[in-house]
């Protein structure tokens, strides 16, 4: 399954990829409203291929919720125990489908896995800050990890059934974290696929978008899964980072935009969740 969001010439490309693997039986592209000219381009490639739907949303409800549709989609079909779920520019390497299916056929308590994007790190979650990067101790094969990412994950048919689908409330960003919490409350288990790659997708949405959601989601995860105490300890941790960042441009992280942060915590104090602000969108990039 493929979210997408206005950027067909890209998502063409990661279909044709996965339909090269003969493990694939089909590919659900789930659109979130995009422009007409761009599902054009989708629908004129899908036309000559059986193998592959379009689901059209209508409006960009968020990866999640766009996911979310097409695991109900995929819900309703028997056949297949697992799933595989990727933005629309993700480019497993040749053979990585296959590769991933043979590890998780030798984990039958194996819920939740994603591929490798050769970063060296595996992802954790942290009470306080919730999802980190730690440094990675597997070479090849199943390496444990608190949580999958978005950039190819995997998704077992009963795990989906016994714990439910992604938390609609984050929008984008974090629902993976979220989800794998659940599922390993549960008994599944949660892994890195090393050495099945996958290219990372460029940065999806604007810089004010992408801070603000993972602020936002952030502290949401953490009070969920931690308590209101670990949120307050994060929530002065992002006061300390944001006051750090504007007095010293140097200690700014890569996604930067400090009045997205401050809209990010205010709206968490006051509850708001799913779609960001109309206002976050049309930021301008932080100088």
């Amino acid at each position: 399954m493929l979210v997408h969001w206005n950027q067909p010439t890209a998502c063409v490309r990661t279909i044709d990829r996965f339909l090269a693997e003969p493990e694939v039986c089909g590919v659900v592209v789930v659109d979130n409203g995009s422009t007409p000219d761009a599902i054009a381009i989708l629908a004129d490639h899908i036309d000559d291929l059986p193998a592959v739907e379009l689901l059209e949303l209508g409006e960009n409800a968020g990866f999640g919720p766009a996911a979310n549709r097409g695991f109900s989609v995929w819900l309703t079909r028997e056949g297949w125990d697992w799933i595989a779920l990727a933005p629309h520019d993700a480019l497993p390497e040749p053979g990585a489908i296959g590769a991933a299916l043979e590890i998780l056929a030798e984990r039958p308590r194996a819920g939740l896995a994603s591929a490798d994007v050769g970063d060296g790190a595996t992802p954790v979650i942290d009470p306080y800050f919730g999802g980190i990067l730690a440094p990675a101790a597997v070479a090849e094969g199943w390496e444990s990890a608190d949580h999958p990412h978005g950039t190819l994950m995997f998704a077992r048919r009963a795990c989906l059934t016994d714990v439910g689908l992604f938390d609609e409330r984050y929008f984008a960003y974090c629902e993976e974290a979220d989800l794998a919490l659940r599922a390993r409350a549960r008994g599944w288990e949660c892994g890195l696929l090393r050495g099945v790659m996958v290219e990372n997708p460029h940065l999806s949405g604007t810089t004010a978008v992408v801070d603000y959601l993972q602020q936002r989601n952030t502290l949401l995860l953490v009070r969920e899964h931690s308590g209101a105490y670990h949120a307050f300890i994060r929530f002065m941790t992002g006061l300390i980072q944001l006051v750090r960042g504007t007095l010293r441009p140097n200690r700014r992280p890569l996604v930067w935009h400090p009045r997205a942060r401050v809209r990010a915590m205010l709206d968490f104090l006051r509850g708001v969740t799913g779609p960001p602000p109309a206002a976050v969108f049309d930021e301008r990039p932080s100088s």
